[in-house]
């Protein structure tokens, strides 16, 4: 007795914390030409329109439904039925032709209560309570899954939108290079392969920055899928506190211009003595709150945070409970019923009161039962143990992939400082004559590859940082409860 009282007292105490997570309501944004969405809205946007976390949510109702279905059991059964009969017998005798015609009407209403079924009823209900449990935490787990798809996109539009900033750039730094040794060449300086070269490398900028407009539109269509919306217009996202960009927005329709951009730069008359490198500062003010938590502490949390988990261990107790219910089917019922019938012939009418202990039962169809009903017990605890030990694993490679991340983030901010005084150099040296193209050209790659490594290591740990934050169902600041759903 006191080990059901306990199971109930904990389903009430799961039911009031998962209904009375307190969050502010999701309002509706609209997007407009020339938008600017932050990395909130883009969440509020998918947490509105994300049709799994509807589905989840009508799962949610099927199951209430479920536990009301359940309930039903103990309230009563009525029965109406009415009918109308004709009947018409004839025979034939010795002494002529019989006929009999004889029409018949009655109304007959039943009323059939349970009263105990030596709690059948009672063990399925709170089957039906656990699977309502195990709705609602799937439906959390959509939500954590919504905000993870998004966080990923976003981060992907701001590593390809500063890919292209700096694959720009680049055009212009090969233009720049082109123009100079183009009247280097004119005057003698510098040989024809010289020239070839810084004409080969300025179309090879601008082959690779058309990929990265095509790659920037691609991160803006799967933002756009990871909201859920179509056809909408252009709009821009802001950067985040991790993941600052300084350069300005970029307009998709620039990028559909039609540049002439097999054209060579036009000649500029003192190109010969530009030789300031062009810096490119991708991203400036880059900062990032330590994790605020061991690994230690990550897999205690996954373990008590976790959606997947939890709706695993409800559904383990509606296993338990479902075996019971099939133990149980063992016991016969009580039933009470009442009737009233009504016939016009002979204007009868009649009234019945009574109780009912029945039991009817396939002993050997029951005896399957309940070994499947123990088997699938088993099934239910062992999928608990193999997805506690998934998740462990997966915790330790999303913290050890932050970590490290981490750690080279501040390094390749320090490379990319070296290579570009690198080039500085090599371009000083180039413009007076003691350096060669081959050096200076070797400069230039080593501080365009140290860029776009360092914006790849920023996005990485972005996403790494948002997959352990997942992994350990940390409480994110903006989500949705199933009541905002519509």
């Amino acid at each position: 007795m006191l080990h059901n009282i306990k199971k109930y007292m904990l389903l009430c105490v799961s039911v009031i914390m998962l209904t009375s997570v307190s969050c502010c309501a999701i309002e509706e944004i609209s997007i407009q030409n020339d938008s600017i969405l932050t990395l909130t809205d883009c969440i509020k946007i998918a947490l509105k329109n994300s049709p799994v976390i509807k589905r989840n949510k009508y799962n949610y109702g099927v199951s209430k439904s479920n536990v009301g279905i359940a309930k039903s059991a103990y309230f009563p059964t009525i029965g109406v039925s009415t009918g109308y009969t004709y009947n018409n017998t004839s025979s034939s005798a010795r002494y002529g032709n019989m006929i009999n015609n004889r029409n018949t009407y009655n109304v007959e209403a039943s009323l059939n209560q349970l009263i105990w079924n030596f709690g059948k009823t009672n063990a399925n209900i709170r089957m039906q309570k656990f699977n309502l449990i195990t709705a609602l935490f799937n439906f959390n787990d959509g939500v954590l899954d919504t905000i993870y798809e998004v966080k990923t996109n976003y981060y992907g539009v701001l590593a390809a939108k500063a890919a292209v900033d700096i694959n720009k750039a680049n055009v212009q730094i090969n233009e720049r290079n082109y123009q100079r040794t183009k009247a280097y060449f004119d005057e003698g300086i510098k040989s024809k392969i010289d020239l070839v070269n810084a004409e080969v490398n300025l179309s090879n900028s601008k082959v690779i920055l058309v990929d990265a407009e095509k790659a920037y539109k691609n991160a803006m269509v799967n933002l756009n899928n990871s909201m859920y919306i179509a056809f909408t217009p252009d709009y821009q996202i802001e950067p985040t506190e991790t993941f600052h960009l300084s350069t300005t927005y970029i307009d998709l329709a620039e990028l559909d211009q039609k540049n002439n951009i097999d054209a060579l730069p036009d000649e500029v008359s003192d190109a010969k003595l530009v030789s300031k490198v062009e810096k490119t500062d991708i991203l400036t003010d880059y900062k990032f709150e330590e994790f605020p938590y061991t690994f230690e502490k990550s897999v205690e949390l996954a373990y008590q945070n976790r959606p997947d988990i939890k709706a695993y261990d409800a559904t383990l107790k509606a296993m338990e409970e479902n075996l019971l219910y099939i133990k149980r089917e063992y016991y016969p019922e009580l039933t009470a019923n009442a009737g009233y019938g009504y016939r016009d012939t002979n204007s009868t009418n009649s009234f019945n009161v009574g109780l009912t202990l029945s039991s009817s039962i396939n002993i050997l169809g029951k005896k399957h039962e309940i070994d499947a009903g123990k088997l699938q017990v088993r099934l239910a605890q062992n999928e608990i143990d193999l997805l506690k030990q998934n998740v462990y694993f997966e915790v330790q490679n999303a913290y050890i992939n932050m970590i490290e991340l981490e750690k080279q983030i501040p390094l390749l901010a320090v490379k990319v400082r070296q290579t570009l005084e690198n080039f500085e150099l090599a371009d000083g040296r180039y413009s007076v004559g003691l350096g060669d193209f081959i050096e200076l050209q070797d400069a230039k790659v080593q501080y365009n590859n140290a860029q776009h490594s360092y914006v790849q290591t920023v996005y990485n740990y972005n996403v790494a940082r948002a997959g352990l934050e997942k992994a350990i169902a940390l409480q994110q600041d903006i989500t949705i409860t199933i009541e905002e759903v519509n």
